[in-house]
């Protein structure tokens, strides 16, 4: 028997490492020696592990109600989740649509906007995106971002039409993609169904950030040919920005927003596709074909439902937003310091920089690992991804062993 462990090559991998608890910013292996996550366990995790009050929830939630058919059914866990988050989003954004996992959310947002065309009797089957932009691992999700990605390169015959926004590395680089763009919409602006980009940060890409003005004139311009907006903030979501999502530090809204990842605090598999009025009543009508015809056997689960509650209440505590400003503070001043490496950055609890090659990345991934450190570099992109209870004192240690290991 042998488990197949995700985005690993298993024939040239190490043994995986048994973590048998989790407290705090602290994994702890079968040996009994501890880690600090430094990548939230794949950006879920905001507030530690094994938050006692989210446990709390989950066991009180299991004692009464731990799951039932989403289809002529509803609850109280979802519907208050539902109302939780409505106070965060623009408030066109009133429809909420459960799904299970990041890529399966972004995977419903895809079909919702093309079948918003044909019900209407259109067939809008072109995609835009921001080139280099990660959007899960469903066939959809794949096809979405295009075929300039490395993970999805095997899949590309299946992909549908897209056209991809190069990714600005300087103002003027901003001024040619949109020049390329409005050349690309004037010539097939009318087979364009949406445009999918993760607002700010592109996550898998290498922590890659880019400015909000950059996204607002996107918008605005795709916006001429009537085509559907998607905002992926899976990763983006809850704070690691600085803002609860990402586009509230942008003018232009999304017709479609995509949540999951940190949604349940890292305890349970949930997400969410939430859409605006004009989205919503393209799909009601007599006829049943007209209607969403997608679900999933554990729809709004109201275990993940209790703990993603659990999670809203933590995020609006005071203690949270200082320290989410706390580390943000402290990878602005740490970045500056450190020597030997390019292209530094950092953007609300997240902080990236380069060093001079992917070899070099896993070195000094080994030496923090070592250390007691978890980071998972992304070619020669190195990031810091950190839980929201992280103290002072262990991010600063966590830069330390970075200067230590980067000489």
């Amino acid at each position: 028997m042998k488990i197949w462990h995700p985005f690993t090559q298993e024939k040239t991998a190490n043994a995986p490492i048994k973590i048998v608890k989790g407290e705090g910013e602290y994994l702890f292996d079968e040996r009994g020696k501890k880690y600090l996550d430094m990548i939230s366990s794949w950006w879920t995790n905001l507030f530690g592990h094994s938050n006692g009050e989210i446990a709390e929830a989950i066991y009180q939630q299991a004692r009464k109600l731990e799951h039932v058919i989403f289809a002529q059914f509803t609850h109280d866990p979802a519907e208050q989740l539902c109302q939780e988050l409505y106070g965060f989003l623009p408030k066109d954004l009133e429809y909420f649509f459960f799904s299970d996992d990041g890529s399966t959310a972004v995977e419903v947002a895809i079909k919702m906007a093309y079948q918003y065309f044909y019900n209407r009797g259109f067939r809008k089957n072109t995609y835009i995106n921001l080139a280099g932009g990660y959007h899960g691992d469903t066939l959809g999700a794949m096809g979405a971002a295009g075929n300039q990605s490395d993970y999805h390169s095997t899949f590309s015959e299946f992909f549908f039409e897209t056209f991809s926004i190069d990714f600005p590395q300087s103002l003027q680089d901003e001024d040619i993609a949109i020049e390329k763009l409005q050349i690309f919409l004037k010539q097939s602006g009318e087979n364009i169904c949406a445009l999918i980009l993760e607002p700010l940060v592109q996550g898998a890409a290498g922590m890659k950030i880019y400015r909000a003005a950059f996204l607002d004139k996107i918008v605005k311009e795709v916006r001429k040919y009537e085509v559907i907006i998607i905002f992926d903030e899976v990763m983006t979501g809850f704070y690691r920005t600085g803002t609860m999502f990402a586009m509230d530090q942008c003018s232009e809204r999304p017709d479609i927003i995509c949540l999951s990842k940190g949604i349940t605090g890292g305890f349970l598999p949930l997400a969410l596709t939430v859409v605006n009025r004009k989205i919503y009543d393209a799909f009601l009508s007599e006829d049943w074909k007209k209607a969403f015809i997608h679900g999933h056997s554990y729809t709004a689960n109201p275990l993940s439902c209790v703990a993603a509650i659990k999670t809203m209440e933590i995020l609006k505590r005071e203690e949270i937003q200082r320290n989410i400003k706390a580390i943000a503070q402290i990878h602005e001043v740490a970045l500056k310091e450190m020597e030997s490496i390019f292209h530094r950055r950092h953007l609300g609890t997240i902080a990236a920089f380069e060093v001079e090659s992917p070899r070099k990345a896993k070195e000094v991934a080994q030496g923090m690992f070592q250390s007691g450190i978890i980071i998972r570099p992304i070619g020669k992109n190195i990031y810091l991804i950190p839980p929201y209870c992280t103290t002072a004192k262990n991010l600063e240690y966590v830069y330390k062993m970075f200067r230590a290991y980067l000489i």
